[in-house]
């Protein structure tokens, strides 16, 4: 984590905990406020889902929904379709997130961990921003706190969530905290990580030998005989359906300009962009324990440089910060506003002017000195400019089309309630239904599209079950199955061209094997190993410095190409090594090693990152058996409704 991040998030810590989506944290923390306060889903409404005893309502579900729907939005604008959202499947990360939350405190529970009132007392007390000069901010002010939230929270929320968090990090940390790595094991894996290699490569694709590569009826059909298993065709399923399409109802629709201005007044603070700068910064951080005269005598003589006539602050943050992240670039930290900074690097940089650098700034982080490199106003437009008027007219008619969308799929639902009731309802309103080839679950639906949703749900939900309306990014669809296929071995004929494919990729492979191992041996023996790929009719591409893992020209992630690159001694040339491509012959060119003293410097931020990623594995092993002994049921019809509201 940047020192960026750090700052970012010590400021904001509160606003996340109760719930104000920060564009800074949106892609790490979404959005843990929103989980139910007692955990059992007493909000009411349909059960989406059940951990054990503990059930997870269809109100509580919807709520996270959005919430994270509207915290992707607000994070990625415009570059964030519909589409788009639909494909990162939101509905099933919000729903998997929940259950993990309550699987995480229905096992300490088990184990019989708790969190007193004191606990509780004490974690609120202590959070910065909840505190005012060192002194919680008193009840009342809390209280306000908390009811000015979206959704408001009143204090019992509030606290029942930092006791469930407070748990699970208990239960966790019982778990892991026990687990360590030994020096020697720790330094290896340090260097197994970040030793690099830099390559020649030559790469013998076998699309080049696919015409070579014959493939006799009888060829294919052998093929079929010895790997029949890997046709079967898996269970597949057709449904009816009838989609309401917004486009469709919003282009028969005017928005009168009272319904303008209602938006424009309810969405003030979206459209309003507040007051930025941009600014850089230079930072020596203080470490506990660190003599902090010694750290500001060197701040003071930056500074003074800093100020000089015609410094390049740019040049003297590169050389002297010590923030990871923002030194790259010059200490550049691109633009912000208000609220995104700890308070006193906030106050010194939004009372600068562009091209001032600050006196030393102390924070909790250690001395910054900033320049500020640009400043905009803050912007709040009004509607009497026609093209923002424009801009809000069409969300108004964006949010009324939403709204007869959803008022007619819940009318489709109400009076459709069967296929053939489902068909009247429908032709009643000139629409039409339609019925899909069959498909495989999660396959591509051709009439549907790819991503949707009835890919899925289809093997959810029982024939002739009317299901929905269920969002989808051009509007509403609402189904049933009308036919099943279990799964089936098919005959030769009907997977004929599949595996003439397989098995013409598979002698091409061949084929390009056999041209490298040919080939090596003269690479090995020549002089010049790019000279005598390129007599061979090959080229040989030079590589970046790669650690394992990383990605080859030509060939992409290999761990075969890996292990006997970092085997190979320098100038070492391979044997033919075969790739899903084909094959390749590498030469190792250069290799980074890793010095003890370079391990000596990473070793403790490497140990937090290494011991972190085993506690995880270790923490995610033991909830997979613990799922196991778990009842845990998903109504995916009541997720399907919960979803066809939004």
């Amino acid at each position: 984590m940047t020192m960026l991040d750090r700052m970012r998030r010590h400021k904001n810590w509160l606003k996340w905990s109760l719930g104000l989506v920060c564009l800074t944290f949106v892609v790490f923390y979404i959005p843990d406020f929103l989980q139910s306060s007692t955990g059992t889903g007493l909000v009411g409404g349909d059960r989406v889902a059940s951990v054990d005893s503990r059930t997870i309502s269809a109100t509580d579900f919807r709520r996270r929904y959005l919430a994270q729907l509207s915290a992707y939005r607000t994070a990625y604008g415009g570059k964030l379709d519909d589409a788009m959202l639909k494909q990162m499947q939101i509905d099933q990360q919000v729903l998997q997130q929940m259950i993990q939350e309550h699987m995480d405190l229905a096992e300490a529970e088990r184990l019989g961990i708790r969190v007193s009132d004191q606990e509780v007392r004490a974690q609120i007390l202590s959070m910065p921003g909840l505190q005012e000069n060192g002194q919680f901010i008193g009840e009342q002010r809390y209280r306000q706190l908390l009811s000015t939230q979206n959704p408001p929270l009143t204090p019992a929320d509030f606290e029942q969530q930092i006791r469930q968090g407070l748990m699970t990090d208990k239960f966790r940390a019982g778990l892991t905290e026990w687990m360590s790595i030994p020096e020697a094991e720790l330094e290896n894996e340090y260097k197994l990580r970040n030793e690099k290699v830099t390559l020649q490569i030559v790469a013998v694709l076998a699309d080049n030998f696919k015409l070579s590569a014959a493939a006799g009826d009888a060829d294919i059909a052998a093929m079929f005989e010895k790997n029949k298993e890997r046709y079967r065709v898996p269970e597949q399923r057709k449904v009816r359906y009838t989609r309401i399409n917004t486009a469709n109802v919003a282009a028969k629709l005017t928005v009168p300009r009272a319904e303008v201005e209602r938006v424009f007044n309810e969405r003030a603070a979206s459209f309003t962009s507040p007051e930025q700068i941009r600014a850089s910064h230079i930072l020596l951080k203080i470490e506990e324990g660190q003599d902090e005269a010694k750290i500001r005598a060197r701040a003071e003589q930056i500074l003074k440089d800093a100020k000089a006539p015609g410094a390049d602050f740019a040049a003297l943050a590169k050389k002297y910060s010590e923030d990871e992240g923002s030194a790259p670039q010059g200490g550049d930290l691109d633009y912000f506003s208000r609220g995104r900074m700890v308070p006193e690097f906030e106050t010194a940089a939004f009372g600068m002017q562009p091209g001032q650098v600050s006196d030393l700034v102390r924070s909790q982080f250690g001395f910054h000195i900033i320049k500020v490199t640009d400043k905009q106003a803050a912007i709040s437009p009004s509607l009497s400019d026609e093209s923002f008027y424009k801009q809000v007219e069409v969300q108004a008619v964006r949010e009324m089309a939403d709204t007869q969308v959803a008022d007619l799929g819940d009318a489709l639902m109400r009076d459709g309630q069967t296929p053939a009731t489902l068909d009247k309802a429908a032709a009643a309103r000139g629409l039409k239904v339609e019925e899909t080839p069959f498909f495989s679950r999660g396959g591509l639906v051709p009439a549907l599209g790819p991503q949707s949703p009835a890919s899925t749900l289809a093997f959810q939900v029982e024939e002739n079950i009317v299901t929905g309306p269920i969002a989808e990014p051009t509007g509403r669809l609402i189904f049933y199955v009308s036919g099943k296929r279990d799964p089936y071995l098919p005959k030769f004929e009907e997977v004929r061209s599949q595996v003439r494919d397989d098995l013409i990729q598979e002698r091409a492979n061949e084929l390009a094997k056999k041209r490298a191992d040919a080939l090596a041996g003269d690479l090995k023996k020549a002089a010049d190993f790019q000279q005598a790929a390129k007599a061979a009719g090959l080229s040989a591409v030079a590589s970046m410095p790669l650690t394992r893992g990383g990605v080859i020209p030509n060939i992409g992630r290999s761990p075969e190409v890996d292990a006997v690159a970092f085997s190979l001694p320098v100038g070492g040339v391979s044997d033919a090594i075969a790739t899903p491509q084909g094959a390749a012959i590498i030469k190792v060119v250069s290799r980074q090693a890793i010095a003890s003293a370079d391990f000596a410097a990473a070793r403790d931020k490497f140990r937090g990152e290494a011991l972190g990623e085993r506690r995880n594995r270790f923490y995610q092993t033991y909830m997979q058996k613990a799922r196991a002994r778990m009842k845990i049921e998903i109504d995916r019809e009541a997720l399907t409704r919960a979803i066809g509201q939004v």
